[in-house]
């Protein structure tokens, strides 16, 4: 059962490319349709409890899968092999990057990447901001969420904020709170300082791995506050090179952690980010599991998470607005970022595809002369 475990999630880890929505789709199709093992009532709740808990939510599933079929054990490969083709991709070209990352040829191709993925990250802000700010009230608190982010408040302590005070609201409103199952939200490990060492690197990406909340793209504000702004062992040219690593290969975009890693340290600091940054989905599903209904039950735990989806809309949009300042340098990139907005938001191009004509469109712009 494990090896049948194991070589079902290592084949979706070299052929989930798409996002998150892909890969939850090809989880369904996988292992609801064609290998029944589990009910579509069931694949739902365990959906649902993903999006409930911090952390790459596609990966949180396949973790949750592993446990339903085959126990603590289940849990262990199923994670695994679902991050490791990632991991190992992501790897061998952060080996690239570091030795040949100088080269015009590569040069190019990151020239035509990085404005797609401004794209990419605005169609995941179009389809997110209906479903986060479902209401004026809501809106207002994404607002208030957006000016703190962009005055330098630590997004952390603005997410946590919002959930807090959604959750408030709804305690005054029912005069009884059910806070049940928010103690899963309230994981966060200081760490400061810029000399690197590995434990260091190690215990801010558990950090965003304890506290981020949706896509991997909700990773970009906290990957640019902690390693750009805070310890400066990257450049915003470096974190966008990294994020169109995570784009384009297959399974999570939460591998971003294991080029900077590599970037920073080398071999270690890859194996340690790719390990701080998805230690804490594994914990998390085998704390929750036990409990999901009481979890779904839990008007308290609710409560907060509108306020923190809230707040995570506005984390993305702020820091798209910065990254943009680097990708968009010149009328070949802001046309590149136009028109893959377009392709993703009105015709639903998938992002595999658009960021593959991005680097043809950049190694094709530099061949020209136009950069």
């Amino acid at each position: 059962m494990l090896a049948e475990l194991a070589w079902a999630f290592l084949k979706l880890g070299v052929t989930a490319f798409g996002g998150p929505a892909a890969h939850i789709a090809m989880m369904e199709n996988e292992f609801v349709r064609r290998r029944q093992w589990l009910a579509h009532e069931r694949f739902l709740d365990l959906l649902g409890a993903a999006n409930l808990i911090p952390g790459p939510s596609s990966s949180e599933l396949a973790i949750y899968i592993g446990y339903e079929r085959a126990g603590w054990r289940g849990l262990l490969v199923a994670g695994a092999a679902f991050v490791l083709p990632a991991a190992l991709m992501v790897t061998a070209i952060a080996w690239a990057y570091v030795h040949f990352g100088s080269l015009p040829q590569l040069g190019g191709v990151l020239y035509g990447v990085k404005p797609v993925v401004i794209a990419v990250v605005v169609q995941a802000l179009w389809g997110l901001a209906p479903k986060a700010v479902p209401s004026p009230a809501m809106g207002a608190l994404a607002v208030l969420a957006g000016i703190g982010i962009a005055c330098g408040v630590e997004p952390l302590a603005v997410l946590v904020g919002a959930g807090a005070l959604c959750l408030a609201v709804h305690r005054f409103r029912h005069r009884a709170g059910d806070a049940s199952g928010l103690a899963f939200f309230a994981p966060a490990l200081a760490v400061g300082g810029t000399s690197f060492n590995l434990l260091t690197l190690f215990l801010t990406f558990v950090k965003m791995g304890a506290v981020v909340f949706g896509s991997g793209y909700v990773l970009l504000a906290f990957l640019r506050t902690d390693f750009v702004d805070r310890l400066h062992w990257l450049t915003e040219a470096q974190l966008l090179d990294a994020v169109a690593v995570g784009q384009i290969t297959p399974g999570p975009v939460f591998t971003t952690a294991t080029f900077i890693g590599y970037i920073i340290a080398g071999p270690a600091g890859a194996a340690v980010s790719t390990v701080g940054i998805f230690l804490p989905g594994f914990v998390l599903v085998a704390a929750t599991r036990p409990i999901l209904g009481r979890m779904r039950r839990s008007a308290g735990a609710g409560a907060f998470l509108d306020g923190v989806n809230a707040a995570t809309l506005a984390l993305m949009a702020v820091v798209t607005v910065q990254l943009a300042r680097s990708a968009l340098v010149d009328t070949v990139t802001a046309i590149l970022a136009i028109a893959g907005a377009v392709l993703l938001v009105r015709f639903k191009l998938n992002t595999t595809w658009l960021v593959l004509g991005g680097a043809i469109a950049g190694v094709a712009a530099h061949v020209l002369g136009y950069r």
